[in-house]
């Protein structure tokens, strides 16, 4: 990727980090724009969230990951399984083998090149994040660990977006059910299991509670039982 002297790679990620933390709507353009490719995806995909386009930043793209939806293939579909960035930098050669429908789709779009990177928390498969090129172009090791690092900021925004649809309070609740002592004895736990913040391990208790359709209350009793080691 060519940069100018006023606009560095590391000015590039700062910027894109400040964006998706700040919380805003658009996690697109922030990706998009890290390393400097036309169009950005993030979708979630499979159980638990379903599959759903989440942005795009273009009507292309929303169409790329349609065509991954529907077909229940491709890039992003592998960078999910495999928890591994994906590159498919050459279209009109890559993919054919690994993803045969997906691919001939790709190809009647002339879309060039196509990259996905996982996004999942702990053991939680949430979904991904594809970008692409309308013609064949490679991602040097520096942009797919820049963008690995994004993509593990963007899981933790769409699992605390679900978390917190559901702990919307109905009408009726008289607390706050994550307040509970038990809860907070085992995001302690887990804090000083991982050596994270609090924060990060009350999402990954939540998160493991979501997953497995589970109460957090009771996931809770289980990490200070030590029936369950939730370690990252």
């Amino acid at each position: 990727m060519s940069t100018s002297p006023d606009h560095q790679p590391g000015d590039a990620l700062e910027i894109a980090v400040a964006a998706l933390v700040a919380g805003g709507d658009d996690l697109c353009s922030p990706l998009r724009a890290a390393v400097a490719m036309p169009g950005a995806v993030v979708s979630t995909l499979g159980s638990p969230m379903g599959s759903e386009t989440v942005c795009a930043s273009t009507k292309l793209g929303a169409r790329i990951d349609e065509i991954q939806i529907d077909l229940g293939e491709g890039p992003s579909w592998e960078a999910l399984r495999t928890r591994l960035p994906v590159t498919a930098s050459d279209l009109q050669v890559d993919g054919g083998a690994l993803w045969p429908g997906t691919w001939a789709a790709l190809r009647e779009l002339d879309v060039g090149a196509l990259f996905a990177f996982p996004l999942y928390v702990s053991t939680l498969g949430i979904g991904s994040i594809a970008l692409y090129s309308m013609t064949a172009r490679e991602l040097s090791d520096a942009d797919i660990e820049r963008m690995s690092r994004l993509a593990a900021i963007v899981s933790s925004t769409l699992l605390r977006r679900a978390l917190n649809r559901l702990d919307a309070p109905d009408d009726g609740a008289r607390d706050e059910p994550y307040s509970r002592r038990e809860v907070h004895q085992a995001t302690g736990m887990v804090a000083a299991r991982n050596s994270i913040g609090v924060d990060d391990a009350l999402l990954l208790l939540r998160g493991h509670a979501f997953a497995a359709g589970r109460p957090v209350r009771d996931v809770a009793a289980d990490v200070i039982a030590r029936r369950l080691d939730l370690r990252l």
